[in-house]
This record gives structure tokens, C-alpha cells and sequence, in this order.
């Protein structure tokens, strides 16, 4: 079972999200377990504070180091015999590695996973150089948050998780051996639907088809056609 830990000043953000489909019912059969965290809790004043003014000058607020170093601490030390190999501290930011198929391979081999979310305009570089072990990015743009990269990264381990998914024969039909994924064009019923014309302005129609090769039941050209269609994601 894989342990995701979530830090973040808003954790009712994720409630929803993970409490439906197919993650909230990994979490009923302990497949995964995914707890999140109020950084205010960790604050060393009754306010919560967890920001302050950037060092230097500068527009917005910067989530402080002492809270963040405080909440990951309390969370290795509930698994104090576990081995640190297993365990990575994930800072989401967009300066970070990005998040690819190959990575959530790698990540869905460990026991815990303490994600920090940062807000404002960013985290103490400190957390970054002293604390996690890994900066990431799910892409090259600015969130206003870490929460939407958190549940993107639970959502790609997670599904690598035997028992996740249901159905292992479909997942191992689309993992690489290098860890990468298959994604290709699928189609299903109706065979074909008719549909007013994009392409005219009179009152013609225009058929839509599924590939006649998918309808053949020749397997070995099926599988070709697949490898024609489809684009490996790593």
C-alpha cells in the first residue's frame, strides 16, 4: 500500500476529488492511503500564520520554511522504521522535473509519498534545497497551487497500483517496458453515425465509421493497426 501524504493550507480542496470513482474505492479496500494535511497546524502562532513578506522586495507572500520542515518531520516520524529509500518528499513547483508516465513508474514503487503544495507566490527556496527530494512540475505553466498537481500525480501512481484499476490484463496491455505508456484511438458502438455536414452549407449528411479493420476480427492486423495509431506516452 502506498501512503500519500498531502500538505496544504486548503485541504478541503481535495475532499471531493478523492472521494469518488475509482480512487476513493482504492482508499475502501486500503490499496492506498491518502491523508491530508493543514500546514497551519504546524504554524508557531495561535493565527496560523505559514507567509511572509519576500526577502529582497517584491509582490505577494512567501510560504515560510519553519511550518513546512515541521510537517514533513511529523510525518517521517510516523514511520520511523521504514526505509528512507521508499520515501520521497515532492515539491510541486514549475521550476521542477516534469511529471511524466516513466516517473509515476518509478514513484509507484515507494511506500510513502509526502507532497508539499505551495500557494501565494511560492515556497522558501530553502524547502526546496534542504527538504524535498524531488522539485516537479506537471507542466509549463503557473498554477495557484500545488493541490491540481497532487491529485494529478495520486491519479497516474495510483492506477499503476495492482488492483487500482480492476482489470491488470488491460493495464499490462498498456505499459512499456521501460515504464512508459500506450495510447491509442479506440472506437465503439454504434459502427457508424450520420450527421448533418460540417463541410457544406446545404442540408447533406456525412458518415462517421469506425476503421473497417477493427471490424474485421483479424487480430494480427488489429495489432497493427494499433501500432500505427498509437503514440507512446513517457
Amino acid at each position: 500500500m502506498i501512503k500519500f501524504d498531502i500538505i496544504t493550507i486548503f485541504p478541503e480542496i481535495l475532499s471531493s476529488y478523492l472521494g469518488e470513482s475509482l480512487i476513493a474505492r482504492a482508499r475502501a479496500k486500503k490499496l492506498i492511503k491518502i491523508t491530508t494535511h493543514n500546514l497551519r497546524d504546524f504554524a508557531d502562532d495561535a493565527r496560523g500564520t505559514v507567509d511572509d513578506r519576500p526577502y529582497g522586495g517584491g509582490l505577494g507572500m512567501v510560504i515560510k520554511i519553519e511550518p513546512v520542515y515541521k510537517a514533513v518531520q511529523s510525518l517521517k516520524s510516523k514511520f520511523k522504521n521504514q526505509n528512507a529509500k521508499l520515501r520521497k518528499v515532492i515539491l510541486f513547483t514549475p521550476r521542477g522535473e516534469k511529471f511524466t508516465q516513466k516517473m509515476a513508474h518509478k514513484l509507484s514503487k515507494l511506500d510513502q509519498i509526502i507532497f508539499i503544495c505551495g500557494r501565494y507566490e511560492g515556497v522558501d527556496q530553502r524547502v526546496a534545497e534542504k527538504i524535498a527530494d524531488m522539485e516537479v512540475s506537471i507542466g509549463d505553466y503557473d498554477l495557484m497551487g500545488g493541490e491540481l498537481p497532487a491529485m494529478v500525480v495520486i491519479e497516474a501512481i495510483s492506477r499503476l497500483v495492482p488492483g487500482v484499476l480492476g482489470k491488470e490484463a488491460l493495464l499490462k496491455e498498456r505499459i512499456t517496458k521501460s515504464g512508459g505508456f500506450i495510447e491509442y484511438a479506440q472506437y465503439t458502438r454504434p459502427e457508424e453515425i450520420k450527421v448533418k455536414s460540417t463541410l457544406r452549407r446545404d442540408s447533406g449528411q456525412e458518415s462517421w465509421r469506425v476503421p473497417k479493420v477493427l471490424l474485421s476480427g483479424d487480430h494480427k492486423k488489429i495489432e497493427e493497426w494499433k501500432g500505427l495509431h498509437g503514440k507512446v506516452i513517457e
